[in-house]
């Protein structure tokens, strides 16, 4: 049994701008609600150490292309009993702005346990995140223009 979440959000930006600002980790206690730290090499195969509320796993990155992607693989305690992997991806548009995707696929024994609040609690983080991802892009975006 498998259960994905996926959301997007449309951000006025270039995919570089949202890709910088995805990927600067220590800048993110100043704007994500939903993912409070990441720390670690941001290298395939590599694990990093993420903070969410009250909660901290270290899953292993499994995708990276630049401007692009960016997935991981966590497992709570042990695999199987807990999987999600994470993704991370940025699509350009024609008109300038980027489609940001947030996604992850869950899977293992406890998935019936944390169904619910999978599709309540965690999408709402996800949609929270996005909004604002978009609004910190596009204001790095607004400032780059005046320089």
């Amino acid at each position: 049994m498998t259960k994905q979440i996926k959301t997007a959000i449309q951000i006025n930006a270039n995919k570089e701008t949202v890709w910088n600002v995805l990927m600067d980790f220590e800048k993110y206690s100043e704007w994500n609600p939903f993912i409070k730290s990441i720390t670690g090499a941001v290298e395939i195969g590599n694990k990093l150490h993420v903070k969410f509320h009250g909660m901290s796993f270290k899953p292993k990155v499994v995708t990276l292309n630049k401007n692009s992607e960016f997935k991981w693989l966590g497992h709570l305690l042990f695999k199987g009993l807990f999987d999600g992997e994470h993704r991370f991806f940025l699509i350009e548009n024609t008109d300038g702005t980027t489609t940001f995707e947030q996604s992850e696929v869950f899977n293992g024994l406890l998935l019936p346990l944390f169904s619910k609040s999978l599709d309540t609690d965690t999408k709402s983080s996800f949609h929270k995140m996005n909004e604002q991802l978009k609004i910190r892009a596009e204001i790095m975006c607004e400032m780059a223009a005046i320089d």
